[in-house]
């Protein structure tokens, strides 16, 4: 499903390069996704404005609580979509190989007497050996992404159960593996690290502001749009520590999310491996001849994606207690792929923000958490997270032709 546009780009989410006067316009920067988290924010608010309206535990301290907590897994595993889906390609595995990993781990700890942190290991290890074995097979044989991974979510669906065994259903008792999703700190330790990221993401806004200005590149941008991003931030980081700390504390599998996005987002913008994605997926011919190993990318991509399923479903099944034969299954290779493109990743490669695996899974999430707050029935949830789904990728698709009527990959 890979596209071939006109030119490479590797663009940053806060690109500062000069633009003309059509591309200044707010709204003519949101039609062509370049401003896709405001868009994301926007709807997050409309949607918890209208559960709130229907029920009015939706805003609640513990609801919301657990609203970020069941969040985690699929965020988790969307961290490693996004990779995938800047490359222009899909993995339909991702959810039968966090359910395959969770049990690994399970099996090895429970059946097996293994200490939780080998068991981990090599739950993760597995899932990045699965990954680098469908990136090796999607590259080296030239046969579509698609193809491949939907034979890997029936082939892994099976290793499921045959690691499961007679059994079935592994309850997981172990204190270091049920800790995962079910650790909070106190309110100290809340604020303590809320203090930590704002002045790091403030720290870090202003030194590459400074910097791009000194040597030239800021293009005229005033540093008033970036205050403005910084006290947004800061009273988003604040409400949350806030309504967090009124209920349980703060979750070691937020910490734990952000974490992984924060870094996959680096890894994204600044490192060179991840130019060479954008790259990639904004035209592989052209990658190729700038000297890029598109191979090696793309296998390293899809290693990524399934060293992150095995992650999220670790998470998943500390969350539960337990990893049975429908572990991974269910609606979660829909949602962990639908945050993402929801949040203005496109489907056609080249352009995304790591920071969408967050974004979308919170909305995602909230739609969930609200419908099963009403009390709706699981017919309505996934005929409304599939319109909301067919929704986003009509705006990606609308945004993509924008920007070539405007001359922009």
């Amino acid at each position: 499903m890979s596209t071939a546009p006109a030119e490479v780009t590797a663009p940053l989410p806060d690109d500062t390069s000069a633009d003309s006067p059509a591309q200044q316009n707010i709204f003519r920067r949101i039609l062509q996704g370049d401003l896709a988290s405001v868009r994301v924010i926007f709807g997050l608010i409309v949607i918890w404005a209208i559960f709130q309206i229907a029920n009015d535990h939706f805003l609640t301290a513990i609801n919301l609580t657990n609203l970020f907590l069941q969040i985690t897994a699929v965020g988790l595993i969307s961290v490693g979509v996004v990779f995938v889906l800047l490359l222009g390609e899909i993995d339909l595995s991702i959810g039968a190989v966090s359910g395959l990993c969770a049990a690994i781990v399970a099996v090895l700890n429970v059946k097996h007497g293994w200490a939780p942190i080998p068991a981990i290991a090599v739950g993760i290890i597995a899932g990045m050996i699965i990954g680098f074995v469908q990136g090796s097979l999607f590259t080296g044989f030239g046969i579509p992404s698609f193809v491949v991974t939907l034979a890997g979510l029936l082939a892994w669906q099976g290793a499921l159960l045959w690691v499961l065994g007679d059994t079935g259903t592994i309850n997981i008792t172990d204190n270091s593996l049920v800790g995962l999703a079910n650790t909070f700190y106190s309110s100290t330790v809340g604020w303590i690290v809320a203090v930590l990221v704002i002045a790091l993401y403030a720290g870090t806004s202003i030194f590459r502001y400074v910097r791009r200005s000194t040597v030239g590149l800021g293009g005229g941008q005033d540093i008033v749009p970036i205050i403005v991003r910084i006290v947004l931030v800061t009273v988003a980081i604040i409400a949350a520590i806030a309504i967090l700390n009124s209920n349980r504390g703060l979750p070691l599998a937020i910490i734990v999310l952000i974490a992984f996005v924060a870094g996959g987002e680096y890894v994204a913008t600044r490192t060179a491996f991840g130019r060479h994605i954008f790259a990639v997926g904004g035209n592989a011919e052209a990658a190729r001849r700038a000297g890029i190993s598109v191979h090696r990318i793309r296998i390293a991509v899809f290693a990524i994606s399934g060293t992150m399923s095995a992650i999220g479903g670790i998470f998943a099944a500390s969350r539960l207690l337990a990893v049975n034969q429908s572990s991974g299954g269910s609606d979660l290779l829909l949602l962990a792929i639908a945050g993402p493109v929801i949040a203005g990743t496109s489907l056609f490669g080249g352009r995304g923000s790591v920071w969408s695996a967050l974004l979308g899974a919170l909305v995602i999430g909230s739609i969930s958490n609200g419908m099963d707050l009403l009390a709706l029935d699981s017919s309505v949830k996934f005929m409304v997270t599939g319109a909301v789904l067919l929704a986003a990728v009509i705006v990606d698709a609308v945004a993509r032709r924008s920007r070539q009527a405007a001359g922009r990959v």
